[in-house]
């Protein structure tokens, strides 16, 4: 499984509507959409029918214009276009200055700030023994996490929680993710020797052990897997609740999940449906680490986990419905064709599949998938993100139909792809 993005739109914990009251309806966007389809093209033509060399020239000619000194003056002084040309002066500068605003973030979580102003807000001379800085320095950073929101001035000199610091408050899956990024900006020191394949190593290949193991090679150390389980641990509360609150899974009489990490997901499946059986399906010392996960839940025989290698080996029977939570966009394309027509043997004619994870192109959310997640899993060392369309045809060439996207609720955490057999 990868992970998810610390914005802010995934930093709410929350249950599944199942567990805490709420109503969820599945809604559906799409149905088997065939997206890309450019039958209404003409060579040399754009679907409006104008010429495309005519466009580009347009774009050309304005790009040259945004490029000019004089017009951006101009801009900036004129009236009506004065607040479009700050506009992108700042996300300009954001673009520039985002490693920075990063590490003031890191800065919070490592000296527990945000704990900290939970309590209440504090004055300067309060948080700076408290936070083992000067108070100059207790100030700078207070200042530079009130611009980000992260904090806020309460007056009489006392800061306490902005809204984007009230959110991370007491949420280890937020804090585990800014820290653990740390080893991404190591692997983006050098972002061209890594788009050019130049680096003979990085700290993600190395940290996802399964990103650079092989095929038939001996599976990870107990020890090799333990830290990237508990961070998918973290982080797997926020998943399951979009999940199942998109899906009712009380229909189906057993859930097989494909990678599914220590089995958070499971036992919250098995918790919002009494009757479903669940079998999770992981490398083996990962799937010793959900038995006793399962064993502490008191699910008893309904839940089993089976251990192995979902690109070698054989699928276990008996599910009426699979889920891929989070898995798909870590692996190449080869495997994740080898995985779907797996799944579509073992499925019975009434089964229905579950593909859940971020998507590029997701409206609103383009550079989640298509920046943070294209980078992070080229330095993780394989798999890419893809569109509804792309996975709707990789479904379809392993056998699928009535592809559907399923609506929910932060399409930034996660998207919902359902597929019949």
């Amino acid at each position: 499984m990868g992970i998810a993005p610390p914005a802010a739109g995934d930093i709410l914990q929350r249950q599944p509507a199942c567990l805490d009251g709420g109503l969820a309806t599945p809604k559906f966007d799409a149905s088997s959409a065939k997206p890309g389809d450019r039958s209404t093209e003409r060579a040399g033509m754009t679907p409006g029918g104008f010429s495309a060399s005519l466009i580009d020239r347009g774009y050309a000619a304005w790009n040259r214009l945004v490029a000019s000194t004089r017009f951006q003056r101009w801009a900036s002084g004129f009236p009506l276009t004065r607040p479009i040309a700050r506009n992108r002066q700042r996300a300009l500068f954001d673009l520039c200055a985002g490693f920075v605003y990063s590490q003031i973030l890191l800065a919070c979580v490592r000296l527990r700030l945000f704990d900290i102003l939970q309590e209440g807000p504090q004055t300067v001379a309060a948080l700076a023994p408290r936070l083992a800085l000067s108070e100059s320095a207790t100030e700078r950073l207070l200042a530079a996490a009130v611009s980000l929101r992260l904090v806020a001035r309460r007056g009489a000199g006392r800061f306490g929680l902005g809204q984007l610091g009230a959110a991370l408050a007491g949420n280890p899956a937020i804090t585990a993710m800014v820290e653990h990024h740390t080893m991404l900006y190591a692997d983006l020191g050098d972002p061209v020797a890594l788009l050019r394949g130049e680096q003979a190593g990085t700290e993600l290949g190395r940290y996802w052990p399964y990103a650079e193991r092989e095929p038939g090679t001996a599976a990870p150390k107990p020890e090799q897997v333990a830290s990237y389980t508990a961070l998918m641990a973290d982080s797997q509360p926020m998943i399951a609740a979009e999940v199942l609150d998109a899906y009712k899974l009380d229909r189906h009489r057993c859930l097989l999940d494909i990678g599914g990490g220590d089995g958070s997901f499971l036992a919250a499946a098995a918790a919002c449906a009494p009757a479903l059986r669940v079998i999770l399906f992981d490398l083996p010392p990962v799937a010793e680490r959900a038995k006793a996960r399962f064993a502490a839940a008191g699910l008893g025989d309904r839940a089993t986990a089976v251990g192995g290698d979902f690109r070698t080996d054989t699928l276990p029977p008996g599910a009426d419905v699979v889920s891929l939570v989070r898995v798909i966009h870590d692996h190449d394309d080869a495997t994740v064709m080898a995985v779907l027509r797996a799944i579509h043997a073992a499925l019975p004619a009434d089964g229905t599949l579950l593909v859940a994870e971020p998507m590029s192109g997701t409206p609103g959310a383009e550079p989640v998938g298509d920046a943070y997640f294209g980078f992070y899993l080229l330095a993780m060392g394989r798999g890419r993100p893809r569109t509804f369309g792309e996975l709707s045809t990789m479904l379809r060439s392993a056998g699928f139909r009535e592809i559907r996207l399923v609506s929910t609720r932060s399409p930034l955490l996660t998207r919902l792809i359902t597929a019949r057999p």
